[in-house]
């Protein structure tokens, strides 16, 4: 294996792990999964400082099932868990404004809903821009989503749109602009999603884009739409990778990153040295096979922070 000359960095490892954005159970381990796999030991010997900050306190399940929370079907716009999901963002949101002054941290999800609160904390230490890499596009409100789960609504309230209590959180607003935001692997939309993230400004690469133009290229574009600024968060879905590959998602899509495809992202991204700051989200180590899910994490957080594979 070679490395890819990076400056060693002080990294915060910080577990979220929640659950409260979606249906399925077990994603709240994701976070103790990824540990499990080697993370720090694998980061370690790249040569960084990495410090274990332990995971932020989440509330259970059983806490959060208040009745009035529960999404109805009439459209009333209620979601499920809403106040949890607001107050685990609330405490992830203190941590990631906390990190600066050569902080990298490293936020081990839960479900995706967790990137309210790391974006929106990573933000208030200045001008950020995101490359989203997910199945999908995270882009739902409450007027449009099928379901009533958060999690597929985090990229809707980081650029404004949603209920306030989420959009609001951490100050007031939105935390994005669209052209501050690219997607990589989006292969599954709601319908009226669909149309709202064509219209939203949003730079969308599908894996037909990645299909007819080849990951490095999409890597690059990524990071030219980027050029303005400089620094950078990646907020990692792992069901953007094929289910064959990463098994352990909830909410798995054929048609996927390879396993080259998203380890050359990363290490394309890491050339940049313009990353602050990475989510790994929706590893559920009981849908998975042997921890290969987890484990496949620890490589990607290794490519993005300085080793090569080739």
């Amino acid at each position: 294996m070679s490395q890819i000359n990076l400056h060693p960095k002080r990294l915060r490892i910080v577990g979220v792990p929640m659950d409260l954005g979606q249906e399925r159970r077990g994603v709240d381990m994701g976070p103790s999964a990824v540990r499990y796999a080697g993370l720090y030991d694998r980061l370690t010997r790249l040569g960084h400082e990495v410090q274990d900050a332990g995971n932020i306190p989440v509330p259970g399940r059983d806490e959060a099932a208040v009745r009035s929370e529960r999404w109805i079907e009439s459209g009333s716009g209620g979601l499920r868990h809403l106040s949890a999901v607001v107050k685990a963002c609330e405490a992830t949101f203190t941590v990631a404004s906390a990190c600066h002054n050569g902080d990298f941290p490293i936020f081990l999800g839960g479900d995706h809903s967790i990137a309210i609160g790391t974006i929106s904390g990573m933000r208030a230490n200045g001008p950020l821009g995101v490359i989203w890499v997910d199945a999908h596009g995270d882009f739902n409100t409450p007027d449009t989503t099928p379901s009533g789960n958060i999690h597929g609504m985090p990229m809707a309230v980081l650029t404004g749109q949603g209920r306030t209590e989420l959009v609001n959180l951490g100050r007031p607003g939105a935390k994005l602009r669209p052209q501050d935001v690219v997607m990589v692997g989006v292969r599954d939309l709601d319908s009226q999603e669909r149309i709202n993230l064509a219209h939203s400004g949003i730079i969308v690469y599908t894996m037909r884009d990645i299909d007819e133009l080849g990951m490095a290229t999409v890597a690059r574009r990524a990071l030219a739409r980027l050029n303005h600024l400089d620094r950078i968060h990646i907020s990692f879905d792992m069901d953007a990778i094929e289910p064959g590959v990463a098994p352990g998602v909830g909410t798995p899509v054929a048609g996927g990153l390879t396993f080259r495809e998203a380890h050359l992202l990363m290490e394309i991204l890491a050339e940049s040295d313009k990353v602050c700051s990475v989510d790994v989200v929706e590893v559920n180590p009981i849908l998975d096979e042997g921890n290969r899910t987890a484990e496949l994490a620890v490589e990607l957080l290794a490519s993005v922070l300085g080793q090569s594979i080739l």
